[in-house]
């Protein structure tokens, strides 16, 4: 599967969009580093566009993205009357075109030195199908077509930031598509057991509980969280606890030993090593960093 891969934030933004009718025989334009990435969503016909060496043909219900560094061009022309949604988009941050299906848990490691590791942002990355079968057509038309009515009033602050929700909406809807093939037994194992030790975390959790809730055997648990997620449900658990303890150590004045009990940990001495091991700092120097004076 042909994704382009966008690194978030910064979310990719709204630019202009538009609706337009070809009569039988027109061609699509052919252009080169128009320097935007252009959407197209055909609501009827079909479009015959090619880019670089590759050729598509964009039906009723089926969406293109063209690269805004490549040359694209069309075909032929169309063999029936065609209508189609265009938008032009574009990203202020890194991208790439990729086949490779990122995993469902993918998380950016944090320098725990850099002197805004307290609020600092986790980038993530966004896959969009370059080509696909749209899962709900008719929702995305008509996200488009909202777009679209928009533009009289493109001048317009509220317009404005209205263009940009509409346009994550498609962005949702885009990124719904590769889902599927992203889907497998091991993925849905290693997200159900991620939303369970998330949920349990203040209790006290063991493989066998882990198993009989989700009906899998716990080393089958293991292998999926490992792959999906690159760690044990154990390490999952410990990151989990520590991420939630961070939260109470800036937020509140409870005791160490109090934190240590609201997360899960039986004994402070354990919190406070597993915290220091993890952070890379005691859960006390953690929260002086956010004292006054």
């Amino acid at each position: 599967m042909n994704l382009l891969e966008f690194t978030v934030p910064p979310l990719p933004h709204y630019i202009v969009s538009g609706h337009t009718d070809f009569e039988q025989g027109h061609r699509h334009m052919s252009r080169r580093n128009v320097q935007v990435f252009d959407l197209l969503v055909v609501s009827r016909g079909c479009l015959y566009i090619g880019e670089e060496d590759r050729q598509f043909e964009v039906s009723v219900g089926e969406s293109l993205i063209l690269r805004p560094d490549v040359y694209h061009y069309g075909t032929e022309g169309c063999k029936e009357p065609t209508s189609y949604y265009w938008l032009h988009f574009q990203t202020t941050g890194g991208w790439t075109a990729t086949d490779t299906l990122e995993a469902s848990g993918y998380h950016e490691p944090i320098d725990v030195n850099s002197p805004s590791v307290q609020f600092a942002t986790r980038s993530f990355p966004l896959q969009l199908p370059q080509y696909a079968k749209l899962l709900q057509p008719a929702k995305t038309e008509e996200t488009l077509q909202q777009l679209v009515q928009l533009a009289p009033a493109a001048h317009l602050s509220a317009a404005k930031l209205k263009q940009q929700l509409l346009f994550q909406e498609v962005l949702q809807q885009l990124a719904a598509c590769v889902a599927p093939e992203r889907s497998s037994p091991a993925t849905s194992c290693a997200e159900q057991a991620a939303a369970y030790l998330r949920s349990h975390y203040r209790e006290e959790i063991t493989a066998r509980a882990l198993g009989e809730s989700l009906r899998f055997h716990p080393v089958y648990i293991a292998r999926c969280m490992q792959r999906e997620y690159g760690c044990s449900p154990t390490e999952y658990l410990l990151r989990y606890r520590i991420e939630q303890s961070k939260l109470l150590l800036m937020q509140t004045d409870y005791t160490i030993a109090r934190i240590a009990e609201e997360v899960g940990f039986n004994q402070a001495p354990y919190f406070s090593s597993s915290f220091l091991k993890v952070e890379g700092i005691s859960p006390r120097k953690y929260r002086q960093r956010f004292a006054q004076g």
